[in-house]
């Protein structure tokens, strides 16, 4: 699955992906981050403000890995044996409990100790306070799905949990680290698409660009054969027809045939169309290029979001806010600031006002 460490995404359609990408980097030019380009893109792209909000309150700097939760953001399927499936989204609540750090000691750090959130991890299991997060799933009926009130398949949004309450289904442990830390973390290929049975992905269509995408940055980053490197490839190992390709390392299948099927004993289609994959799996509407209308449903749960903040969270969001868009021109202020301001009149007066005490001239 996606993990991340916020329950929603800044874009709900995969096509604008690399662009925003883009925007978080360095600038063509100037090969510097860039303000403009991020408030850009931003406003010309509203459903952006709920992730938006996070990123800049409060919850948007987690004190190292231990002390944030983890999500699956996107909705996925569990598939029983029979075909039948349930959409389910992901929880990993840590045990360590929240911590988050302030942007003043967060730029702090960066200059002092960029390494501290590795560092804090490692050395953590390396005494044996081994981190871990208790593992929840909310689940919704596939008809359930198509009437609630938000698209459970749009990851700019959430499922409250008092619709669809947490179900504690597990937990999960780290605890050892690395040997080779090369060979164990930075060559390992994590995918959406790599999914054991009984897991599938649903209609979102940000999880469906994310299907393939991922897979084509590992391809370009490690290799045609990157499942092949010891730590991405399967303790029970891989029977298929794919072979050669550069640093094919596996003995690339021997003399066995290379296609299917085959009167050989080669590996074969099981034809067992529930063992992986939902059955009966209804679509409705029509099949296009479909494009995202803004709706004031796109403002409603960063409303939501915003009230639960203190007084005082409120106005560091809006110092925080401004400390960066008040260095892009004025008409780009002024197009999100009708953002904040649709989201929540106090929130767009609260940014407003923060934006002048930075210097704007709005």
């Amino acid at each position: 699955m996606v993990g991340n460490n916020t329950p929603i995404f800044f874009i709900r359609d995969p096509i604008k992906f690399p662009d925003f990408i883009h925007t978080q980097k360095r600038h063509p030019q100037t090969h510097l981050p860039d303000a403009t380009m991020m408030w850009d893109f931003w406003s010309l792209v509203p459903e952006s403000l709920h992730q938006v909000t996070i990123l800049m309150s409060d919850r948007g700097i987690p004190d190292g890995y231990r002390h944030m939760h983890g999500y699956s953001s996107h909705s996925l399927k569990l598939v029983a044996a029979d075909g039948s499936y349930k959409y389910v989204k992901w929880h990993f609540r840590t045990e360590q409990g929240i911590k988050n750090i302030l942007p003043e000691d967060a730029e702090r750090l960066a200059g002092s100790d960029p390494n501290y959130a590795t560092r804090d991890l490692f050395n953590a299991i390396e005494r044996g306070e081994s981190p871990a997060w208790k593992v929840y799933i909310q689940v919704i009926e596939p008809e359930q799905a198509l009437k609630y009130r938000f698209n459970p398949f749009d990851v700019t949004k959430v499922v409250s949990q008092k619709d669809f309450p947490l179900q504690e289904v597990g937990r999960m442990v780290l605890n050892r680290n690395p040997e080779n830390y090369f060979a164990e973390v930075e060559q390992s290929a994590f995918c959406p698409s790599h999914m054991v049975p009984g897991i599938a992905p649903s209609p979102d269509r940000m999880l469906q660009g994310r299907l393939f995408s991922y897979a084509d940055t590992h391809r370009h980053r490690l290799g045609a054969n990157y499942h092949q490197i010891p730590i991405n490839r399967p303790i029970g190992g891989v029977n298929n027809q794919q072979r050669d390709g550069a640093m094919a390392i596996n003995g690339n299948g021997g003399s066995a045939p290379n296609y299917e099927p085959n009167s050989f004993g080669g590996p074969s289609q099981n034809n067992l169309a529930a063992q992986t994959h939902a059955k009966n799996f209804t679509v409705r509407g029509e099949v296009a290029r479909h494009t995202y209308e803004v709706t004031d449903d796109d403002f409603a749960q960063v409303k939501d979001l915003y009230n639960l903040f203190t007084n005082e969270q409120k106005d560091r969001l809006a110092r925080v806010i401004a400390s960066t868009l008040s260095q892009t021109p004025v008409f780009i202020q002024k197009r999100q600031l009708k953002h904040f301001y649709r989201a929540d009149k106090d929130y767009g007066r609260r940014v407003e006002a923060a934006l002048k005490a930075a210097g704007s001239k709005i």
